[in-house]
């Protein structure tokens, strides 16, 4: 059961970590890394948690919009980076806590339905939720530090790369994670 429970996480995690590559781009410390990680992996075990609290029911009619819900709020977030690269001078550190923070949330909204669906696997939330959220945090972290990387070798605007990297995760995320 602990295999599986690992496995799922990963699965699970795997969107958050693509998104964190891109957002990685972003100039920012590594104490905000850190807490952005965090935060993908706060929600990634509070909604699964939620998930099985507030019901199958519910958690499926929210399933086919949760991916659209975090893909637009991507694509926003991937806009605006964009729009304020050709306004601006490039900043030395672009640090908007509402969408760095917003972002996980978002898309942890579709993991309410694997909260729903724990019972029905057998699987234990209580175990498999703090698992999710510890797995995710890790693996955000190492997507955040890769594309921090990879915006350092690149010598292009990191705000227009990034702006660019979220809107192509918001068009991929939904037709590869979808529903």
């Amino acid at each position: 059961m602990i295999w599986e429970v690992l496995a799922l996480g990963f699965v699970l995690s795997l969107d958050n970590f693509r998104v964190s590559i891109a957002l990685g781009t972003v100039p920012f410390g590594l104490k905000r890394a850190v807490q952005v990680a965090l935060t993908f992996g706060l929600w990634d075990a509070v909604m699964p948690l939620a998930g099985l609290l507030i019901g199958r029911r519910i958690g499926e009619s929210v399933g086919g919009v949760a991916d659209l819900v975090g893909a637009a709020a991507l694509g926003g977030y991937g806009l605006y980076l964009i729009i304020s690269a050709l306004r601006n001078p490039e900043p030395e550190e672009l640090d908007q806590p509402w969408a760095l923070f917003g972002i996980p949330l978002t898309l942890s909204l579709d993991n309410l339905v694997a909260g729903a669906s724990l019972g029905l696997l057998g699987l234990s939330p209580w175990f498999s939720a703090p698992v999710f959220g510890l797995m995710t945090a890790v693996m955000s972290l190492i997507g955040l530090r890769l594309g921090r990387a990879a915006a350092r070798l690149v010598r292009i605007r990191a705000d227009l790369v990034s702006g660019v990297s979220l809107i192509i995760a918001a068009v991929t995320l939904p037709l590869l994670f979808g529903s």
